[in-house]
């Protein structure tokens, strides 16, 4: 097993294995998490492995919470979340970024809201974006203005954050998971903001922070988010970033420094945002990018969720690739079996947890009345997949980074 670190040619952006946030007015943090796997060009991913690891931890924690009697204030009835997160119809005139509704948020890093606290303010936000196919969309997210002052150079930097999965279903948002601390209705179907900890570390150390929820996930309806789609995710990142600019009585210079962040599918938004960003949002002073773990070949990643406790991921993928093509839904559902069929649709109400629990170690081939390799090696499977990948746009920014930890 090794650890390794790639960057564009002339950027100096790794110390270490920790990230480094570089520009013009000496935006720096040096405490990044090591990169917990995802495939980069031939790595194989260990990153299923990984999660799993993060999940039953997160199990453990659960357990924890429900012996002490916080359990009881965890967030079940997602009916308050409706109003704010149906998108208007139809949607108002606007600019990708223009916003649409904001409300406050309360922040909690687990359902009490006694075990600790974000060193700040939230206010969740609901934006115009576009989709794969250039749609426009409504899109949610969390933007936090730190409490504390901003101790670099220059103005307050921004990072714009990309989670990982964490699941299918609306109340998996991560916008809703800031809110709740821990999202919980019945069985399994329950989900931690796994990210929280470095979110809030970097809030105390005087980052802005803006997190999208990604197209399709959390707004109120019948839509799927459109799961590791190259486009979306990086129109997504980009517009947060550019709606957080717009928020009023933020502590925000307009033209002041953006860098995006993301794990695994977030590593993908946040390497996609800044390839797109030259032509997408060429005003943003994009500043960084580090990607922990990417998914930047979506086939070459197929294979490490096959037989693995996160198999769902699978689910996820075909969801997002129904969403975002809609002419793709019938050519799928004909190839798969009726347990496919089950799957794809219990996949889309449920979030991380739930899933892994329902479908671990689950072999993709059964899903499927034909062969999954033959299948995904032509078109329009093939373009598709292909239109994914990562790293054929020259990126705009000053330091670029990604970490994976993988076998070769």
């Amino acid at each position: 097993m090794s650890t390794e670190t790639d960057q564009y040619p002339t950027l100096d952006t790794v110390e270490g294995g920790h990230a480094v946030l570089c520009g013009p007015h000496g935006v720096r943090s040096r405490r990044g998490a090591r990169g917990a796997a995802a495939s980069w060009g031939p790595t194989r991913s260990r990153r299923g492995k990984l999660t799993a690891a993060a999940l039953m931890s997160s199990l453990v924690l659960l357990g924890a919470y429900v012996a002490g009697g916080v359990m009881p204030h965890a967030g079940a009835d997602d009916r308050q979340y409706e109003e704010f997160y149906t998108p208007p119809d139809p949607l108002p005139q606007g600019q990708p970024g223009d916003l649409i509704r904001t409300e406050p948020s309360r922040l909690v890093l687990e359902p009490s809201g006694q075990l600790g606290a974000f060193v700040g303010t939230g206010t969740r936000i609901m934006y115009r974006s576009n989709d794969a196919q250039g749609n426009p969309v409504a899109v949610t997210g969390t933007y936090i203005e730190p409490d504390v002052p901003w101790p670099g150079n220059g103005p307050r930097p921004l990072l714009a954050y990309a989670t990982g999965p964490y699941g299918a279903g609306e109340q998996c948002a991560p916008s809703r998971l800031f809110n709740q601390g821990i999202h919980f209705s019945q069985g399994f179907d329950l989900m931690l903001n796994v990210e929280e900890g470095w979110i809030a570390t970097m809030l105390a150390r005087g980052f802005a922070i803006v997190v999208t929820d990604g197209v399709g996930m959390g707004v109120h309806g019948p839509q799927s988010p459109q799961w590791l789609n190259r486009v979306a995710a990086g129109s997504a990142l980009l517009d947060a970033a550019r709606a957080a600019m717009k928020l009023p009585d933020t502590s925000l210079d307009p033209h002041g420094p953006v860098a995006f962040w993301g794990y695994a599918s977030g590593g993908q938004a946040s390497l996609s945002a800044a390839e797109l960003a030259s032509t997408y949002a060429p005003e943003l002073n994009i500043v960084g990018t580090f990607a922990d773990a990417p998914v930047t070949d979506v086939v070459a990643a197929i294979p490490d969720i096959d037989g693995n406790f996160l198999a769902v991921l699978a689910g996820y993928l075909i969801r997002g690739i129904i969403a975002a093509y809609p002419q793709t839904e019938q050519p799928i559902h004909d190839v798969l079996t009726p347990r496919g069929l089950q799957m794809l649709d219990w996949s889309g109400h449920t979030c991380l947890v739930q899933g892994g629990v329902d479908y671990a170690f689950r072999h993709l081939e059964f899903w499927f009345n034909t062969d999954l390799n033959e299948l995904i090696s032509n078109d329009p499977f093939k373009s598709l997949l292909a239109a994914q990948r990562v790293g054929n746009i020259k990126p705009k920014a000053r330091c670029i980074s990604h970490t994976t930890v993988g076998i070769h």
